[in-house]
């Protein structure tokens, strides 16, 4: 595996092919308090390319571009949370999207460890660590140890998408899959505009 750290925004140039797996990392969870740190790419061969934002910089003209573009894929693992946080601080709503959390929890309804560590295990026998999960991803300089752990987050969501499809398609289930990956752009303006627990469909 080979990580490459982008001060700013992407390299001038970069292809990262027709779909690209996207993770970010926060300050903490809550988009209106706690800033956008670090968005990793992948293009699913085994790089990752992340791209570290400092306070208040999210010019970042390539990076939005590409998560703009209709012609490019973008992967996620929980996509509602890493599209609110790029929304919100970038001022772009990345798409098309694949969620391979809601891909998980439609496919596989036999169990609900939907988590990327279980994925990863589950279906590519792959075991990831979670040691820097909870670490300070706005410090000016990331550890080696941060580095590593935040570009296997986006290494292996091509493979995971791939497994998933076929497990959506032998259930009869594929369109009601992407369905909800098209909804995803609205339940996160849903969660930023100040709904994001309730239930808007409830009675």
């Amino acid at each position: 595996m080979t990580h490459h750290l982008h001060r700013g925004d992407l390299p001038e140039g970069l292809d990262l092919g027709d779909a690209v797996a996207v993770d970010t990392e926060a300050m903490g969870l809550n988009p209106h308090r706690d800033r956008l740190c670090l968005v990793q790419l992948s293009s699913g061969h085994g790089d990752a390319h992340l791209v570290q934002l400092a306070p208040g910089c999210y010019e970042a003209p390539r990076l939005k571009a590409l998560m703009a573009d209709p012609a490019i894929t973008k992967l996620f693992h929980f996509a509602r949370f890493d599209l609110a946080m790029i929304y919100h601080y970038l001022g772009v709503m990345a798409g098309p999207v694949y969620c391979t959390k809601i891909a998980s929890r439609l496919a596989r309804t036999f169990t609900d460890r939907h988590g990327l560590r279980d994925l990863c295990k589950e279906l590519l026998n792959i075991e990831l660590s979670k040691q820097q999960q909870s670490s300070d991803w706005g410090a000016a300089t990331l550890t080696d140890q941060q580095l590593q752990y935040a570009a296997t987050d986006v290494l292996h969501l091509h493979a995971l998408r791939a497994k998933l499809d076929a497990m959506l398609a032998r259930e009869g289930r594929a369109g009601l899959a992407r369905a909800a990956f098209d909804f995803l752009p609205t339940r996160v303006l849903l969660d930023l505009e100040g709904w994001p627990e309730q239930d808007i469909f409830a009675h």
